[in-house]
């Protein structure tokens, strides 16, 4: 089964590059190129993320903060551009960790049909709904990395296998969380909590999130890529780069103080939630106001 995953995984790639490329093709005015920014970033955040970190909030911080990516293009440029990269995350990880091939399989199929579902609503979305809901996710993921940081939820088990009701649970919330994933909330720290309250081993976990993304990017991104909700020379950062960060942090990187880098992670987190909700309110009191002057009864 595991044999079927990895030819799976680089059909699934190779499908996926060949429609990116074809797109990109019909667009023959676009030819944007990544500049050493997005490089940098796509580098950085694929580095942490194949330790574990994940790499959406740090992302959405990085191109908040340098004001790279419209906000309504973020969703889609986080779904395209961490697609290879995740892909090659997946292999790894999926050869050298053990798991139950069933369980990975049904909890992979979950989130890759949930984040094909949520891909096509977000990517119609108008920026100011986008917004709210990129800021309501991220603060939903820093609630769940304060969790893992004061150890207020279970610390795992020994399974590496899940059955009966226990699999339904995973599953099913594995299909809730590929859809979300789509909005930009990362996959990582849901599906380790939901790992480690079902009892599983809390390397186990690798695998199944690795996994995961590696599969549902490329239905993730294809409605993106489609509608056009997305930046192109961004992407390409993420990707171009982000092959050599996840070798870099796979085979090179023997120890770093995670602990340190989740706490940098929850206050991005925040903070890129408040920039968002803040952007969402602008917007709204934009609109407003020529409404309301207009409603207004001219003076006599």
């Amino acid at each position: 089964m595991k044999t079927a995953l990895y030819i799976a995984l680089c059909i699934f790639g190779g499908v996926f590059l060949i429609y990116w490329v074809i797109a990109l093709a019909k667009e023959r005015g676009v030819r944007e190129k990544p500049s050493l920014l997005d490089l940098g970033i796509g580098l950085v955040v694929n580095f942490f993320d194949a330790l574990g970190i994940g790499s959406f909030a740090t992302t959405t911080f990085c191109f908040k903060s340098f004001n790279l990516v419209h906000d309504e293009d973020i969703p889609g440029t986080l779904n395209v551009g961490v697609t290879l990269p995740s892909i090659l995350e997946g292999l790894i990880y999926i050869a050298v960790v053990d798991v139950d091939p069933l369980t990975l399989v049904l909890m992979i199929g979950g989130a890759t049909i949930g984040a094909s579902l949520g891909a096509g609503v977000v990517s119609r979305w108008p920026r100011r709904k986008i917004q709210i809901g990129m800021g309501f996710t991220l603060l939903v993921t820093a609630v769940f990395g304060l969790l893992v940081q004061f150890h207020l939820f279970p610390g795992g088990g020994n399974l590496l296998a899940l059955s009966g009701v226990k699999l339904i649970a995973a599953v099913t919330v594995s299909t809730i969380l590929g859809a979300l994933m789509t909005l930009g909330i990362g996959f990582f720290a849901p599906c380790m909590m939901v790992t480690y309250l079902l009892g599983m081993d809390p390397r186990a976990a690798f695998p199944i999130m690795m996994g995961a993304v590696a599969f549902l990017g490329p239905g993730a991104s294809v409605p993106f890529i489609r509608q056009k909700r997305y930046s192109l020379k961004s992407a390409l950062g993420l990707t171009v780069a982000g092959i050599p960060g996840v070798l870099l942090a796979a085979f090179l990187v023997k120890s770093l103080p995670l602990g340190a880098l989740r706490w940098l992670v929850i206050v991005a987190l925040v903070y890129t939630a408040i920039l968002m909700l803040r952007s969402a309110a602008a917007g709204r009191a934009r609109v407003v106001a020529p409404i309301a002057e207009a409603e207004a009864p001219e003076a006599l």
